[in-house]
């Protein structure tokens, strides 16, 4: 892998289970090292592959983390909890207690210093561990699907909170998610991993326009193919045989592999074979309709046809 962030502009991490993005997130926080390569932020190394002397222990960085779940501790009240990696780290407690205000104040929970976990709803206590996260002013911030655990009203205004606080964060903000609206919501920038290795580093209109793997296809909900040019028609089409079946396409290339992505808007579903030109008609069973958000006012449509397509219609 080979990444690089910037403050203000949140990297987001994506991937199936598995692929790598917890062991990656472990890497910048120094809980695992990597067997090479370099982390380095603002020109100071915190690993160093080539020298072995430069290496930069765990609670030596300046990293805040928020995990999955909210980790609070029970007993101290929410200003407590907040101020408490500054206390650990020998700020004095008025200084540390100011610091955890405005952090508090940051993510507008203004009013719920002197309650203790217990008496937020898990919305409020995701908000308290960012808060925490952000007291200690880190240079790098990580966030390891901070949303996972939430409802859906929750995990909306979360969402929303999280995307205003990095926007004017100084510090690099790395976000991992498996969720496709947490992606292309918060980050500026999307780097998908593939069984340990970077398949493609983006921003939005770049992985909906061009996606570079079946993965990033159905992540971001288009069909994609690699395929194989197999022949000209005398239409000036190409054959394109992929691994279940065979597409015709324009504007390629006589020979070679490359991907063909299919908008699932662009694909039409009827009962009858068309009576026109189409080019492309298969036939296949309905599989699963799902219902898209917010409204369902259209559904997508599974088929088991050959390539399997996904097709997305109104109700």
């Amino acid at each position: 892998m080979d990444l690089t962030a910037e403050p203000r502009h949140p990297l987001v991490v994506v991937g199936e289970s598995g692929a790598g993005k917890t062991t990656f997130l472990e890497m910048l926080a120094g809980l695992t090292h990597p067997d090479d390569g370099s982390i380095v932020i603002d020109n100071d190394y915190w690993f160093d592959g080539a020298h072995p002397n430069r290496l930069v222990a765990a609670h030596q960085r300046s990293v805040g983390y928020v995990a999955q779940e909210p980790t609070l501790f029970p007993h101290l009240t929410v200003i407590e909890n907040v101020a408490f990696g500054l206390r650990a780290s020998g700020a004095p407690a008025r200084a540390a207690l100011a610091r955890a205000r405005d952090s508090l104040h940051e993510i507008d929970l203004t009013g719920f210093e002197n309650r203790k976990p217990s008496g937020l709803s898990g919305g409020q206590r995701q908000r308290v561990t960012l808060a925490r996260a952000l007291c200690l002013e880190p240079r790098l911030l990580l966030l390891d699907e901070p949303l996972s655990s939430l409802d859906v009203r929750n995990k909306q205004s979360m969402r929303t909170e999280i995307r205003r606080v990095v926007n004017h964060l100084k510090c690099v903000t790395v976000y991992v998610t498996h969720d496709p609206l947490e992606a292309l919501t918060i980050g500026d920038r999307i780097a998908v991993i593939e069984n340990g290795s970077l398949t493609q580093v983006d921003n939005r209109a770049g992985l909906l326009r061009e996606p570079r793997s079946q993965y990033v296809g159905r992540f971001v909900g288009i069909n994609v193919f690699r395929g194989t040019a197999t022949g000209r028609l005398d239409s000036g089409i190409v054959r394109v045989t992929v691994d279940d079946g065979t597409l015709h396409v324009v504007d390629v290339p006589d020979e070679g592999e490359f991907f063909v992505a299919i908008d699932p808007r662009n694909v039409t579903l009827s009962l009858d074979a068309p009576a026109g030109s189409a080019q492309n008609v298969f036939q296949g069973v309905v599989e699963e309709v799902t219902p898209t958000l917010p409204g369902g006012e259209t559904v997508r449509v599974q088929l088991k046809s050959t390539p399997p397509l996904v097709a997305e219609v109104t109700r």
